[in-house]
């Protein structure tokens, strides 16, 4: 138990300190960044989609009749969210610009939040479950620190202020998130277990095939098909070698 709640702790820090990076990176050395990032995504979104379907579904419908509803759910959660934090920034937006940076923070902050959670899930299943999640969260975590923070200096607010806020809100709230929820979640029965990781499997795969790929296809960059390809083929090998 001591070493399933180390490893879940170690990869949502993992996961805060790459966003950190990605902050970091764009703070210093912006146009890279913005060159770069779309691969970061198509490599994040393979990964998430293939370890969703080929793994971590399969597993959540073995551990709970009712697994199909509580996919669908997380999918319609984590979708239902992102338009109701869309139509707040189109109200607000016209109010004052510092809401066009500092709503989709909060936004972003809560998708970080749920992040934590899925580690607790993923690692309390197994440790292989775990792992195969958090590849696709971890890298996704890369551009979601670059957003956040270009949304925010965006918004118009000092550089200082959008280095902190991003931290805050896309960094520190994982590895948050997963501490308030493991000892929760390390308690609760097999059945409910999986209907969790059914939740989370939904949740991942609106993250991956709704929210990345989109990205992927209005940018049209020249790799980012490899990227997408080596990011399914590495997420099959583990899954098989696993098997």
């Amino acid at each position: 138990m001591e070493s399933t709640f180390l490893t879940a702790f170690g990869a949502s820090f993992l996961a805060a300190s790459v966003t950190s990076i990605g902050i970091y990176v764009i703070r210093r050395f912006e146009r890279w960044g913005r060159d770069n990032t779309i691969y970061f995504i198509c490599f994040a979104a393979g990964v998430l989609i293939s370890v969703s379907f080929l793994h971590i579904i399969p597993k959540a419908f073995s551990m709970n009749a009712h697994a199909p509803w509580y996919l669908f759910a997380g999918y319609l959660s984590l979708h239902l969210f992102n338009r109701f934090v869309n139509a707040f920034v189109c109200d607000k937006a016209r109010d004052t610009h510092y809401h066009i940076g500092l709503v989709p923070m909060l936004g972003i902050g809560f998708h970080s939040f749920i992040d934590g959670f899925i580690y607790s899930i993923t690692f309390t299943v197994s440790i292989v479950t775990g792992m195969l999640a958090a590849i696709g969260m971890v890298l996704h975590e890369f551009p979601e620190g670059i957003i956040t923070y270009l949304l925010l200096i965006r918004g118009g607010f000092r550089e200082r202020s959008a280095l902190l806020l991003a931290f805050l809100a896309a960094a520190l709230t994982t590895p948050l998130g997963m501490l308030l929820s493991y000892p929760l979640i390390s308690r609760i029965d097999h059945p409910l277990l999986g209907a969790l990781l059914a939740f989370s499997a939904g949740a991942l795969v609106y993250v991956g095939a709704t929210h990345l790929l989109p990205q992927a296809e209005t940018e049209h960059k020249k790799y980012s098909l490899l990227a997408l390809a080596a990011g399914i083929l590495v997420a099959v090998v583990i899954i098989f070698s696993k098997a």
